[in-house]
């Protein structure tokens, strides 16, 4: 194929952490194949974090290095792809700007996210116009690479058709000088922490890539699950339990499909179930602990992989700007 007739795709991952078996079932994974067929211009969104982060940004840079390595640890070829950091694109910043400048406030307040994100992070003040904000600078980091495909969690649908909708104010504006991104949903929607509520770092409820086999079935094997299942001899139901959204994730169709069968009339028991998850994901993860062992010797590489793709990405949203700035009229 014609690499300039490949579509474009762009996606990003917040540094306020290392990365979990959410964020890699629901987006990481879905970027390694996206890669082979695509134009794929991967950031870690340093602004983003910032935007929740502010009263501990030292932490930022480190948790940028973490998340690079476990990109390029799950098989992330920067051949293949652009892995760049957002605020080392000082491009963004322009074109958020500009961006919010024809962005109905009504437009960003009716985003629901906003306000269920500052239920999940109580302990922070996200009362700030960055963080009302965030969806403007997220279409910026679209529209900067004219991005045609947009992979997103359902979580996050309501970002991506506001930034449809300030596209479209865009081109009538000023010109059809951006396409109308479209959405690609994940496979996964979301994946259950350790607690039954959404694996999050701020609820304390994660399996991360970078735990150790040990921890992994530490942390699994004592997973809640369906709460009809209170002995061995109970029947449960899968769709109930929060344990068999990783089986979705990370288990053979059969294999689970038989297991799903089995819980209905009790005749496998929670322990053997998550055996069976558990077995299965450290065989998935274990060429991902083999190349995070060598990045982290090497810690040199990870940085020049990530400044060659901040060279990538300025070279792409220079130009992008340059249309932008004389649509506008400047």
């Amino acid at each position: 194929m014609n690499e300039d007739k490949k579509k474009t795709v762009l996606s990003g991952i917040r540094p306020t952490g290392p990365a979990h078996l959410g964020n890699y079932a629901g987006a990481m994974r879905n970027w390694l194949r996206l890669q082979d067929k695509y134009n794929c211009f991967y950031s870690i969104v340093t602004w983003h974090a910032l935007s929740s982060e502010y009263q501990d940004s030292k932490t930022i840079r480190e948790n940028t290095f973490e998340m690079a390595v476990d990109l390029l640890s799950i098989g992330l070829d920067p051949e293949k792809c652009v892995l760049f950091i957002q605020s080392e694109v000082k491009e963004h910043a322009e074109l958020h700007l500009l961006l919010s400048m024809i962005t109905p406030l009504a437009w960003v307040e009716r985003v629901p996210t906003f306000k269920d994100m500052q239920k999940e992070l109580a302990d922070r003040d996200l009362n700030t116009y960055g963080y009302l904000g965030y969806p403007v600078l997220q279409t910026a980091d679209i529209l900067i690479y004219r991005a045609d495909i947009v992979p997103v969690g359902e979580d996050q649908a309501a970002h991506l058709e506001l930034a449809r909708e300030i596209t479209r104010r865009f081109n009538r504006l000023f010109g059809e000088v951006f396409p109308e991104p479209q959405m690609l949903l994940t496979e996964t929607p979301w994946l259950a922490g350790t607690d039954g509520r959404k694996m999050s770092k701020s609820f304390g409820n994660a399996v991360y890539l970078k735990d150790d086999p040990a921890e992994v079935r530490e942390k699994i094997s004592t997973m809640v699950t369906d709460t009809r299942r209170k002995r061995r001899s109970d029947p449960g139901e899968p769709e109930d339990c929060p344990a068999y959204t990783l089986h979705r994730a990370f288990v053979d169709q059969a294999k689970r499909e038989e297991l799903a069968r089995e819980c209905r009339k009790a005749g496998v028991g929670c322990l053997e179930c998550k055996a069976v998850v558990i077995e299965s994901l450290l065989r998935e993860l274990e060429p991902y602990r083999q190349r995070r062992a060598a990045l982290e010797k090497d810690p040199g590489r990870v940085w020049t992989i990530l400044e060659e793709g901040n060279r990538r990405a300025r070279e792409a949203a220079r130009k992008t700007m340059q249309d932008v700035r004389a649509a506008i009229g400047f």
